[in-house]
């Protein structure tokens, strides 16, 4: 392992975490990347909620060792309650964030989120100090967004009170600061590549859906697009991935509406099950209202699965607006019709995938890890 000096790296995250057999633990695709963080640094101070009881197919553990975990509670503003509780617990968070980032060489936030603001704050009081912070969200400033994500933004791209500090933001903005650094987020390696060509259109058209069953992903869309394909009497079906609070709704939409063998809910997955379904399926359909990197949208290119998805954040950048995907208006009649040109149209088909296969793979985490060496080293 090749460490830099025997660097102490701080991280300051909302991410909830566990602790099982020895190991912490938490959502896959973010500790994935911290693990290539943590590859070049020799201890790691983590603060974070401890609050995870079981480690579950979308967990894995960290594979760093030395870690000093700092445990801290969560806390929102969402009712007068949660606000009158958070108020009690920030002078302590604050001060567990403020001896993590004393005690360390580098400090490094994720955000938004609630964390990532204290973190944000907190950073000011150490100018000199080496930092780099990830915003995993939507760092379009003209979007309509919460005031804590509006904040964070703020305070990172503004050099007098954030300084020393490398932000990566996903996608390329104009008239940003210049501590702002276009990056990306990847999942599989050089050595992944395998040859794919794009499906055969002849047989039954097969759409996944893969995230978080919540109101800002919009599933329900999803499946109500294919519906309407299967009204106007093409052969199709749609697989979704992920749990969340909309699943009941989801399963009474189905019944309702007697979708019961053209959409299917599968759960949650592990990795290796969600890059089959890439491999197997036409199209990738993500209508979320929000993004920072869509890793979904990324990954089912990677794998030939075209990508159909709304215009946030950096979206249309990766579909080249709309030369490698299809790009929702989230208009139903409208994005139907788009679909269904592309569907029946296989050599328009064909030549998306295959452009979106080849810019997905650029995006490498060969590439990203030369990139986090850069990062820690300067």
């Amino acid at each position: 392992m090749d460490y830099y000096n025997n660097m102490t790296f701080c991280i300051i995250t909302h991410v909830s975490h566990g602790y099982q057999d020895g190991n912490y633990f938490a959502y896959s695709p973010y500790v994935r990347e911290m693990n290539i963080w943590s590859k070049y640094v020799d201890k790691i101070v983590l603060v974070a909620p401890l609050n995870l009881k079981n480690n579950t197919s979308i967990d894995i553990d960290y594979s760093h060792k030395a870690i000093d975990f700092r445990n801290v509670p969560n806390f929102n503003f969402l009712t007068l309650k949660s606000t009158f509780s958070t108020l009690l617990k920030l002078p302590k968070i604050t001060f567990e964030i403020y001896k993590a980032m004393q005690n360390s060489d580098h400090i490094h936030l994720r955000c938004p989120g609630n964390m990532g603001l204290l973190g944000c704050l907190v950073q000011m009081l150490f100018p000199s100090k080496p930092k780099t912070a990830k915003y995993a969200g939507n760092w379009d400033l003209q979007s309509k967004q919460p005031l804590s994500y509006r904040l964070q933004k703020w305070i990172l791209s503004n050099t007098f009170f954030t300084r020393n500090m490398q932000v990566l933001v996903y996608g390329e903005w104009e008239h940003s600061s210049n501590n702002i650094k276009p990056f990306f987020t990847a999942s599989y390696f050089e050595k992944d590549k395998i040859d794919v060509i794009p499906r055969d259109l002849n047989s039954k058209i097969s759409f996944v859906f893969v995230g978080t069953l919540s109101n800002g992903k919009q599933p329900l869309y999803a499946i109500q697009l294919v519906e309407q394909l299967y009204k106007k009497g093409h052969d199709v079906c749609l697989h979704v991935y992920g749990e969340g609070i909309e699943k009941e709704l989801l399963e009474n939409y189905i019944l309702d509406h007697n979708l019961e063998n053209i959409v299917f809910l599968k759960g949650n997955q592990n990795q290796e099950v969600i890059k089959k379904a890439y491999l197997e399926n036409h199209f990738v359909v993500l209508p979320s209202l929000s993004e920072g990197w869509p890793k979904v949208i990324a990954e089912g290119m990677f794998w030939g699965c075209l990508p159909i998805a709304t215009k946030v954040s950096c979206v249309p950048n990766m579909l080249e607006h709309g030369n490698r995907g299809i790009l929702l208006e989230l208009t139903l009649q409208e994005d139907v019709a788009k679909i269904q040109l592309h569907i029946t149209t296989n050599n328009l088909y064909k030549d998306k995938v295959n452009k979106a296969i080849a810019w997905s793979r650029h995006y490498t985490l060969d590439v990203f890890e030369e990139e986090i060496k850069q990062l820690i080293q300067s």
